[in-house]
């Protein structure tokens, strides 16, 4: 971004509803809230009470994995933004973003992220400092995610899960915030504005018979 230009960055991918407006690498207001559901009817009013309508050159979105219909809205919402006011759309990923939070604050050298799937499953990845993924998105059983934490503490929404399976595990609930945005490498904020769902749709088309 050149100097003075805005970045409006909106996050719809899991439980959490969180919008931010940056000019440069300045926060100018920001918006953050744990909705479960209702991320429609949420968005853009959250959008039009920042500064100007939050209208900036840039846009960056949530593109999962997390939540099929919360991913939808936050894209839907940036394109057409994107389109009405010509601005540049772009993408990162929700288990990038809590990890680059936590561990810019400097007390884990490695973890893991661990988020609600669907169909009894958890997304997980790990990343370590300075920040950089060791692994792809997985989606997993909780008794698998847990074997394969390999000793890295857990953080996000899905590790109530594993703490099914073991009474000492601890329950570290952690939300993409949008504010948090600026702390991902510029690489990592430079994906297709594009549903990345961590695992395949739950409905299939049906297959055609091949003709007799």
């Amino acid at each position: 971004m050149s100097d003075a230009e805005r970045l409006l960055v909106i996050d719809t991918a899991t439980a959490a509803c969180s919008v931010a407006l940056f000019e440069s690498e300045t926060l100018l207001a920001r918006r953050h809230d744990v909705v479960g559901r209702g991320h429609a009817e949420r968005l853009l009013p959250m959008i039009a009470d920042l500064p100007d309508g939050g209208r900036a050159q840039h846009i960056l979105v949530d593109v999962g994995p997390g939540s099929f219909t919360g991913i939808r809205v936050g894209i839907a919402a940036a394109r057409a933004l994107a389109l009405g006011w010509g601005a540049e759309a772009r993408g990162y990923s929700a288990l990038a973003l809590i990890a680059a939070a936590a561990l810019a604050k400097g007390d884990d050298d490695a973890l893991a992220v661990v988020t609600e799937g669907g169909h009894g499953e958890v997304f997980m990845q790990a990343f370590a400092a300075p920040f950089h993924a060791l692994d792809e998105v997985q989606s997993l059983r909780p008794e698998a995610a847990l074997a394969a934490l390999n000793g890295r503490r857990a953080i996000g929404s899905g590790t109530r899960w594993l703490a099914d399976l073991n009474p000492d595990f601890e329950i570290a609930e952690a939300w993409p915030d949008a504010a948090d945005a600026l702390l991902l490498p510029s690489d990592m904020r430079a994906l297709p504005p594009a549903p990345l769902y961590g695992r395949a749709p739950d409905a299939k088309l049906p297959t055609s018979k091949a003709p007799r």
